[in-house]
């Protein structure tokens, strides 16, 4: 049932990709640039998969990796994912996302791979050296190749679509995020279950294939390391799929390249070094907003992501099991719904600018998470709604952000560097709730959400002070293409305010 329910909303997101083409290209391309993002997207969602397993393997391992230890992994390798960005930011920048995609998906492969060896060895009694030092290491290398993919796929969308396009993109990228979400949680837990030497006395399909192809009948503990290494393959083929369709520019699938209307309008022709691009993206004050935005949401959307599912897995929750049991799949749904409520909002009410739907997705989480706070320990129900819910608000501020706000203000020739550096600040975000949550959960429950409140009040103040914001190009195209009325201008963030 749950694949039903993802294959048919995959089918949605692509039949509303051809229906929205509001600068009415040729079939031809629309076709054309549905197989470039689709296999990206794709790659992408995997990326996510072999990103987190981590959170399922801790579940699976319970004592063997406290809840602290698990903290101090994730927040090590999402404090490298963030500083990762000032090198391979400006990298794809000048390599292409193409190159870019293979990397992290062969990269993330091995890192992977490494993973599932020492879960091997640490369960077999053979591992020499401590757990989490290991683990941190590893998960921080695979989260260095991890980097690469969201600069990459932003990179090759930034030449592909238009400004005024980029707001169901937006949709696309949290979409993407959403199956990835599912694919860790849901499959990832499903290969755990499959990899158990005493299963269930009737066994699914998946599981007497797992069994049987790994043999998991012979062995002396569960085959927890499968959680790494099938993702891992799954990634190579990815890879080799984005080697044979994958173009970085229309030009490259013998199409004519366009203006997108982005801050790179008119200076295509200008080759910046990577000192000129990291000045034009920390002197922009839009792009520093824009990246304290996307803090506020790294704290908080891991914070739920990750810790309602260790919560749950840890605290009855009497009447509410079906969250934790499906907790992929709501994710997924929310995540689609989360990404196609900001992108719809941001294109078709605020021509394009990005502030307003994130502004009022951060209220939101104002609400949900101060009710997670009353209702931690009386309403089990409640608090997987809300968590459910906050995902939803979470993901779209997130794809409406850096998946779309970033590469705006960057400019194609700057996309890259400018997404990765707000990427970064999401997953330093996310370094930040993850090391002070797992050592305040250790203590009490109670200061999970109520930690999490604050950011989603900064989120909502970043966000309406970049309620007006516009790149200068798009302005143009605003008033020369579409007659919208501009009534200021400030020079100096490029930014403009325009009329309802």
């Amino acid at each position: 049932m749950d694949l039903l329910v993802v294959g048919g909303s995959l089918v949605f997101v692509v039949w509303l990709y051809f229906q929205h083409n509001p600068l009415e290209h040729g079939k031809k391309f629309m076709f054309r640039r549905f197989v470039n993002w689709f296999p990206l997207g794709m790659t992408y969602a995997f990326l996510y998969m072999a990103r987190y397993n981590l959170n399922v393997s801790k579940n699976a391992l319970g004592n063997m990796m406290t809840k602290e230890d698990f903290g101090i992994i994730f927040g090590v390798g999402t404090f490298v994912y963030g500083f990762s960005f000032l090198l391979n930011g400006p990298l794809v920048d000048k390599i292409g996302g193409k190159k870019g995609i293979i990397i992290a998906a062969l990269g993330s492969c091995v890192a992977n791979v490494m993973m599932g060896i020492v879960t091997y060895l640490f369960l077999k009694g053979q591992l020499t050296h401590n757990l989490v030092v290991a683990m941190s290491c590893l998960y921080g290398l695979n989260m260095f190749f991890q980097s690469y993919g969201a600069v990459s796929i932003i990179k090759v969308k930034a030449y592909w679509f238009h400004v005024r396009e980029r707001g169901i993109f937006g949709a696309i990228f949290g979409t993407l995020i959403s199956f990835g979400v599912y694919f860790a949680f849901d499959w990832g837990q499903a290969i755990i279950d499959a990899s158990k030497l005493k299963g269930s006395d009737n066994p699914t399909a998946f599981q007497n294939f797992i069994r049987s192809t790994f043999a998991i009948d012979t062995g002396t503990s569960d085959a927890i390391w499968l959680v790494f290494f099938i993702p891992a393959f799954v990634l190579i083929i990815w890879a080799l799929i984005d080697m044979v369709l994958l173009k970085d520019t229309p030009s490259q699938a013998n199409f004519d390249d366009f203006d997108t209307h982005d801050a790179s309008s008119g200076e295509m022709e200008e080759d910046f070094t990577i000192k000129q691009l990291l000045t034009r993206i920390f002197t922009n004050p839009i792009m520093l907003t824009i990246a304290l935005v996307e803090f506020t949401t790294g704290v908080v959307r891991n914070g739920v992501l990750q810790w309602y599912f260790i919560f749950a897995k840890e605290v009855p929750q009497p009447g509410a099991e079906f969250f934790l049991k499906h907790w992929g799949l709501l994710l997924c749904i929310t995540g689609i719904l989360g990404g196609f409520t900001a992108g719809l909002i941001s294109d078709k009410l605020f021509q394009s600018r990005r502030g307003p739907p994130a502004a009022i997705l951060n209220a939101a989480m104002i609400v949900l998470t101060t009710t997670m706070s009353f209702t931690l320990f009386s309403s089990p129900v409640a608090v997987g709604s809300c968590a459910v819910l906050i995902s939803l608000a979470v993901i779209g501020v997130h794809a409406i952000m850096s998946g779309t706000a970033a590469a705006d203000f960057g400019g194609r020739k700057a996309t890259a560097t400018a997404s990765g550096i707000v990427d970064g600040c999401v997953y330093l975000g996310s370094g930040v709730q993850s090391f002070c949550l797992g050592y305040l959960t250790s203590k009490d429950w109670h200061f999970w959400p109520l930690f999490l409140v604050p950011f989603t009040v900064l989120g909502l103040f970043f966000s309406w002070r970049m309620w007006q914001a516009l790149p200068a190009a798009t302005r143009r195209y605003l008033v020369m293409v579409e007659k919208v009325t501009v009534v200021t201008q400030t020079v100096k963030t490029k930014t403009v305010t325009i009329t309802e």
